[in-house]
């Protein structure tokens, strides 16, 4: 069966089962609005809107439909996480104006990782239930992939404004031309221009960062000079018909920005607890607020050197871009090893330490405030910045927002209405309703109990297509051999398991069987993990060739000062890695 052949074929399974009436039957469904939990219900739809939810006593279901058992399972709406980027990996080289390793991997190499992988990316999204994303920070290059990408309906929607309309530019990211994410505010006069110009890319909002610096006093001071501009731009945004969002994470550049019209804060106030004049101002202005509360420690841990991954994000987290976060390990053997010890001490320092649990206290509290006045919280990670993976991070913001006092319901809420109410689809999406898209995710276990249950995913539906989420993500020989070296740098005996079959062979070249079978790779493994806390393996060289990867590695941590220099040879078969071949 010829390539071009099975990909017809599976665009008429598609369009099939698209038209067909599906029926999930006896399924408990989460209520987001009424913040409750209906047993024994069927939900019905034929493409993308849900048709009809009833009892399942009272539905007769037609012989030949296609039918999905929900029995013992709870289904959900699609998840939003409400601020990523995609102009961002996630990795360590992704913001050369925070940490800036450019000799080591050029930012050039960065922007065409973000086109080539923003496609399987969002696969990684849709296979952990999230059906839609909001990038408040793109480019225009990525608009137009945002528009290649529309028509897939495998994939999340994406929502996206261009570059963010700026008061300050990063040198690191001038002169980039329509692979640029920022655009420089400095006057009044270029706030409409800077609108205009985004207009043709069709952006779904815009987006000002509203970043002031110096000390409280100079910070006001400037908050105030650019408040004429910051204005122009919400209303040029507004008379086209453009919601804005802002990042502002000072009390005052916030509250200055919403009394001019701002719909969105992108972050929550880290410099000061809130007021209970500020949250009537949210409310009476109807704004919605992300709260962002990992992304910002993430950043910390990795310039403390101390930034680990568990296995759920190991195993879910693009290997590429995780994997680069290991590298530290190695770049500090670099000419930049002055620069990244230095960053290591200061942060390991009582006083850096002392203001970080501050801000994120002030975080936490704010958020729990605003939660309890009523103010409307969609959940959002802020991936793509250095550290904050896309897709798998989602969860662990969830539950950072747990530990700040919010309940589980209103969770829910922020994962799936309330981002819906940030561009005006409340009506379209963001609940199980009739009339509303089938955008849903089956669950094998109560969400309200354990939050974690939420990456329990039994099944993904988009646009009333039920998709198996085993098959979402596309498993290549290369992601499979990086998975591994990851969790081995993390030290995770369960992550770096996952990717081997159970009868996989391991072989010293050219044909010495060493160790057979997964539970023989666990006993020597765990006791090599155990055993050597500086255990690293960096990656000289890499080759792949159809279903096998070569790695050349130079391993520290073996034994005190010494590397050991191999290559490994990974087969593949059946998406799993099945022998396994080391020259010494």
């Amino acid at each position: 069966m010829s390539k071009k052949f099975q990909i017809a074929l599976a665009a008429f399974f598609c369009m099939s089962i698209l038209h067909a009436q599906i029926y999930i039957e006896n399924v408990t469904v989460v209520d987001v609005i009424h913040k409750k939990l209906t047993p024994a219900q069927t939900v019905v739809f034929s493409g993308k809107p849900i048709t009809a939810i009833k009892p399942s006593r009272q539905i007769k279901i037609p012989k030949n439909s296609h039918v999905i058992d929900g029995k013992g399972k709870y289904l959900m709406p699609g998840m939003t996480d409400a601020h990523v980027h995609f102009f961002q990996s996630g990795g360590l080289y992704t913001r050369p104006d925070a940490l800036d390793l450019r000799k080591h991997v050029p930012y050039e190499k960065e922007i065409s990782w973000s086109h080539h992988n923003m496609e399987g990316l969002l696969q990684r999204y849709l296979k952990m239930g999230m059906t839609s994303v909001i990038d408040p920070g793109a480019t225009y290059n990525l608009l137009k992939l945002r528009d290649s990408l529309k028509e897939n309906v495998r994939l999340p929607s994406v929502y996206m404004s261009g570059p963010l309309i700026t008061t300050y530019e990063p040198e690191a990211f001038k002169n980039l031309n329509k692979d640029e994410p920022f655009r420089l505010l400095s006057s009044v006069d270029e706030a409409k221009k800077l609108v205009q110009e985004q207009i043709p890319y069709q952006p779904d909002f815009i987006k000002i960062w509203y970043i002031v610096t110096g000390d409280v006093q100079k910070k006001k001071e400037q908050a105030k000079e650019l408040e004429p501009a910051i204005k122009a731009v919400i209303d040029e945004a507004h008379k086209n018909n453009l919601k804005v969002a802002i990042h502002a994470t000072e009390r005052f550049t916030a509250e200055t920005a919403v009394q001019n019209g701002a719909d969105f804060l992108v972050h929550n106030i880290e410099d000061e607890l809130i007021s209970d004049d500020f949250i009537k101002l949210l409310k009476s202005k109807k704004v919605i607020v992300c709260p962002t509360l990992t992304v910002m420690d993430n950043y910390y841990d990795t310039y403390g050197q101390k930034k680990t991954y568990n296995t759920y994000e190991l195993e879910n987290s693009h290997p590429e871009s995780i994997g680069s976060m290991y590298d530290l390990k190695h770049l500090t053997q670099t000419s930049d090893s002055v620069m990244l010890n230095k960053r290591k001490t200061r942060f390991s320092e009582p006083k850096t330490k002392a203001y970080i649990s501050k801000t994120d206290s002030i975080r936490t509290v704010n958020l729990k405030k605003m939660a309890e006045g009523g103010v409307t919280i969609a959940a959002g990670t802020d991936a793509g910045n250095i550290g904050t993976q896309h897709a798998s991070s989602f969860i662990t913001e969830l539950k950072a927002m747990k530990e700040s006092g919010m309940d589980e319901w209103q969770i829910l809420q922020s994962a799936t209405i309330n981002p819906a109410k940030i561009l005006n689809k409340e009506k379209e999406s963001g609940s199980i309703e009739v009339g509303k898209a089938a955008d849903l995710v089956l669950l094998n276990s109560n969400p309200v109990e354990n939050l974690d249950h939420l990456t329990d995913i039994d099944m993904v539906i988009k646009s009333g297509l039920p998709i198996d989420r085993e098959r979402i993500v596309k498993v290549t020989p290369e992601s499979l051999a990086q998975q591994q070296v990851n969790a081995y740098n993390a030290r995770n005996i369960e992550a770096f398991l996952e990717p081997y079959a159970e009868d996989v062979e391991l072989y010293l070249f050219p044909g010495k069987l060493i160790s057979k079978g997964k539970e023989a790779m666990r006993k020597s493994y765990s006791n090599l993990f155990d055993k050597s806390p500086d255990l690293h393996c960096e990656i000289k060289q890499r080759i792949v060739n159809l279903n096998s990867v070569i790695d050349k590695e130079s391993v520290s941590g073996l034994r005190p000062g010494v590397k050991t220099e191999a290559t490994a040879i990974y087969e593949i078969k059946n998406d799993k890695i099945s022998k396994v071949y080391f020259i010494y």
